[in-house]
């Protein structure tokens, strides 16, 4: 305020918020190609902090995937096979251990000690080394398995004299795949005919299913004069939880005789596993703040430029009466406008480019929520920060000077 307006008894006018974002937003049209170029810089900036991100993330969850594929949350119950005599676990173990906590699957196969044969007229010596076990209907999901041809045992086949043939198993028996709508093919166990409904693609986490047969439970029970005690449980568990997991199976599965009751390490894989995130989670970290920082630099050379091509209209304003703060709230609000423009243009970007290439790559689309909160947000926190100087620099320029400025 002059000296003259203070004489007079005359105190500046106060903008409010919206009449200094108002003012922000107008200087901004005013100089319509250079902000534009100035939103673009920003957004480029932002949208680099969102594909550094997003693509490692991608990369990331892809390799998470195929280490999990590894068994690093699955578990292998059997009782030990030296003893005298032999351990018999009981009949629920397997719903005994799918009631730990951390459990996320729990099913279980067991020996029927039977053969099995092409034909009832075979030589039992052919199948040798087959195996003929009793299978949950909810086998396949605790190994992680899939069927090649057919279909897996369900609660009704189960019932009923039908099997499952591991891939193995199918090429030793000459079966190639389950055709539908013609006859179906038949092995001979036990003295019964059973039908093959399914033939499963090979189980990388439980190599021993692959040279067996598997039979419903219940049908094993009446066709198979199967006891009903599991031989094998397979857990799958929380892998942060695997550890803790694995300490209390023996004695929830088999509470008298827990000392005779093996279980299976945690996979190897779980642990590399760990450590690749450990390691990934820091470099995403680094290269979110490099990409922040490099965005904040731009905003700031934008706008000191800004200052400097815009001192006669700084000079008029202060002339005029405009206080340094109403200066100070201008740039800001000019630079805080432009940053978040560019910064959800950048965002937007950013995430369409990461998404555009994760499925180039075959990867599952990651687009962490944190980068697009930090793009938006951070574009807007790094805009204050970046016109914080410009704005104070403006709001000190004498206006005799900026008036002279050519």
């Amino acid at each position: 305020m002059t000296r003259r307006a203070r004489d007079h008894g005359l105190r500046p006018v106060r903008l409010a918020f919206t009449d200094v974002l108002r003012l922000g937003l107008l200087g901004i049209r005013s100089r319509g190609p250079r902000a534009a170029l100035s939103a673009l810089g920003i957004s480029l900036g932002i949208a680099t902090l969102v594909l550094v991100t997003a693509v490692p993330a991608s990369s990331r969850q892809a390799l998470m995937n195929q280490l999990s594929a590894l068994g690093t949350d699955m578990l292998r119950v059997a009782p030990q096979g030296d003893s005298d005599p032999p351990v018999v676990l009981p009949a629920t173990a397997d719903a005994m251990a799918a009631r730990i906590g951390p459990v996320t699957h729990a099913s279980a196969v067991a020996n029927t000690h039977s053969t099995v044969l092409r034909s009832d007229r075979a030589d039992p010596s052919d199948a040798s080394g087959i195996g003929v076990l009793a299978a949950r209907t909810d086998l396949l999901a605790a190994v992680h398995g899939t069927v090649r041809s057919g279909a897996f045992l369900s609660t009704t086949t189960a019932r009923f004299p039908t099997v499952v043939l591991g891939s193995r198993a199918a090429s030793r028996l000459g079966f190639d795949r389950v055709r539908p709508g013609r006859e179906a093919g038949q092995v001979y166990i036990g003295g019964h005919w059973f039908t093959v409904i399914g033939i499963l693609d090979p189980l990388p986490l439980a190599p021993d299913l692959d040279t067996t047969v598997l039979v419903g439970w219940d049908a094993a029970r009446t066709q198979l004069d199967f006891d009903g005690h599991p031989t094998v449980v397979y857990v799958r568990a929380r892998e942060a939880q695997i550890e803790a997991v694995r300490a209390v199976l023996p004695a929830t599965v088999h509470p008298q005789l827990p000392g005779l009751v093996q279980v299976s390490r945690p996979s190897d894989a779980l642990a590399a596993k760990r450590a690749t995130q450990r390691t990934l989670s820091v470099l995403l970290l680094g290269l979110a703040g490099v990409a922040l920082l490099v965005g904040g630099v731009g905003v700031a050379n934008t706008m000191v430029v800004s200052v400097l091509e815009r001192r006669r209209e700084i000079g008029l304003r202060r002339a005029l009466g405009a206080s340094r703060g109403q200066i100070r709230g201008q740039f800001l609000a000019e630079s805080v406008a432009l940053s978040a423009l560019g910064g959800c243009a950048g965002t937007a970007l950013g995430a369409a480019a990461a998404a555009g290439y994760a499925m180039s790559q075959s990867w599952p689309v990651v687009v962490p929520p944190l980068a697009l909160v930090a793009g938006v947000f951070g574009a807007i926190a790094v805009g204050v920060a970046a016109g914080l100087y410009p704005a104070v620099r403006a709001s000190a320029l004498p206006p005799t000077e900026a008036l002279a400025a050519v």
